[in-house]
Parts: C-alpha cells; sequence; structure tokens
C-alpha cells in the first residue's frame, strides 16, 4: 500500500478521473482542497470512494474566499470523519506582496480553526519561506503540521524540525534540476517524511511535462530510496507508517 499524502483531483483536470483513481486502487489518497469548488469535490469524492481521504482549507491565492460563511461551511464539513486536516492553507508571495497582510489574516485565522477542531494543517509556502517559518513557530506550537511540496532549504528544515514539522516531498525530488530538495531529503530523517505528488501538477521524471496522477508517488518513493541509500520497501513502510500517524487515519498496517 502507498498513501500519497496532497493530491487535487478535480473534474476540470481529468477526463478520465475515474481511471486515475482506479490506478489507485489497494492505495489510499488525501485530497486537498484550495478553494470553495475543489472544497465541494473533495466532500463529494470522501464520500463516493472509500480510500480517499480530504482536508479543506483557503489557498492563499485565493483571500477572497475566505468568507465567514465559507469558514462555517468547512467547519460543519470537517465533523466527517474522512476530512482529516485543514488545508492548503499558508503563503504565496510568487507574484508579489500586495495582499500580504490579508494572506497572513487569513493563514492565522485557518491555524486557529484547525487547533479548534483538532486538526492538523498543510501548508504552503512559496517565496514566503522565513515568514512562514516565524509565523508557524509561534501560531502552531503543539500542532501537527507539514509543509506541502516542500521548497526551503536543508538548513531550514533543520529548523522546522525542532517544531515537530513534517515534509511533503513530491516530484521535483526527481527533477535533475531538484539538488535542492535532494539534499533535504538526504538530510531529514525519514520519519519526518510524507510522500506526495501534488496530482495533476510536477509529474516526477520519467514524466515530467505530462499530467501527473497519484499513483506516481510510485516513482518518488524511489528516488527517496536511491538518495537515502535504503531498500525501497522501507521507505514506504515507513512514509505509511509517518502519514497514518500525522493524519490519524484509521489504518492498520
Amino acid at each position: 500500500m502507498m498513501i500519497d499524502t496532497h493530491c487535487h483531483l478535480s473534474k476540470d483536470d481529468y477526463s478520465n478521473l475515474e481511471e486515475i483513481i482506479h490506478h489507485m486502487d489497494g492505495n489510499i489518497m488525501i485530497v486537498s482542497g484550495a478553494d470553495m469548488k475543489m472544497n465541494y469535490e473533495v466532500v463529494e469524492l470522501c464520500q463516493k470512494y472509500s480510500n480517499i481521504y480530504g482536508t479543506l482549507g483557503i489557498h492563499p491565492e485565493n483571500p477572497e474566499e475566505y468568507t465567514l460563511e465559507n469558514k462555517n461551511w468547512i467547519k460543519e464539513q470537517a465533523k466527517n470523519p474522512k476530512i482529516i486536516g485543514i488545508g492548503e492553507i499558508g503563503l504565496d508571495y510568487h507574484y508579489g506582496k500586495e495582499n500580504r497582510e490579508k494572506q497572513i489574516e487569513i493563514f492565522l485565522d485557518q491555524i486557529e480553526l484547525a487547533k479548534s477542531l483538532n486538526l492538523p494543517i498543510i501548508i504552503h509556502s512559496r517565496d514566503a519561506d522565513q515568514e512562514t517559518f516565524d509565523l508557524l513557530k509561534e501560531h502552531a506550537k503543539g500542532m501537527k503540521f507539514h509543509l506541502h511540496c516542500y521548497s526551503g532549504s536543508a538548513e531550514l528544515a533543520k529548523e522546522y524540525l525542532k517544531l515537530g514539522a513534517k515534509f511533503g516531498i513530491g516530484g521535483v525530488v526527481t527533477f535533475k534540476n531538484g539538488r535542492r530538495l535532494q539534499e533535504v531529503v538526504k538530510e531529514v530523517p525519514l520519519t519526518s517524511l510524507l510522500l506526495e505528488t501534488d496530482s495533476p501538477y510536477l509529474s516526477p521524471e520519467p514524466f515530467r511535462g505530462h499530467q501527473n496522477e497519484p499513483y506516481n508517488i510510485l516513482y518518488v518513493a524511489k528516488k527517496i530510496a536511491e538518495i537515502k541509500e535504503i531498500p525501497f520497501e522501507k521507505v514506504i513502510e515507513q512514509t505509511n507508517q509517518n502519514s497514518i500517524s500525522q493524519f490519524d487515519l484509521p489504518i492498520h498496517l
């Protein structure tokens, strides 16, 4: 069994969604929300498929969607035992910091929402490494959280480890120009890594440039095994345990 801890399975992205999900028979997918349309689809998928769990949240690129009505909807849906986290949430300054204060406001409010629900948080951080770290250090004490699609340095990862963070590792680790992430994988204990695809984005080699799918975590796991010089089976076994613990999944290995 493999666990993809972060993917997006929108009907808008896949014309063959049933087939993509079927590829993961016998495996687990955690589908992440990012806007309200995606959040609705997450709930629908969780209801339809026994091997799909979900997280709900408002991505920093969509701050206008974080209304009181939508927050209350997320809070109500989180009563569903198949909703296992709040995310993806965080900061994204890739296109500028014009709405920086708004991003921080909704990030912190969603952290507090997760606290009230006793759920882990899934963090998106793009071009905002230090500020994301500082906010989590101050406001997420004692919480379970992981850095989705981690793109920071190995040095910053070591500081995150002191906070109990885990790190989502995806297809970028297989890229020729993915040396920074490969160094992170080398330095961070296997017990702190989670497998993810971020489907339909960031396909690993040998599928780079093509649409990604959850089954491709196989190639991420193989690359981690290569970097750490350990058996592939060990990577799957430990990351499964990490995922089950991180999200309190009702799965027994």
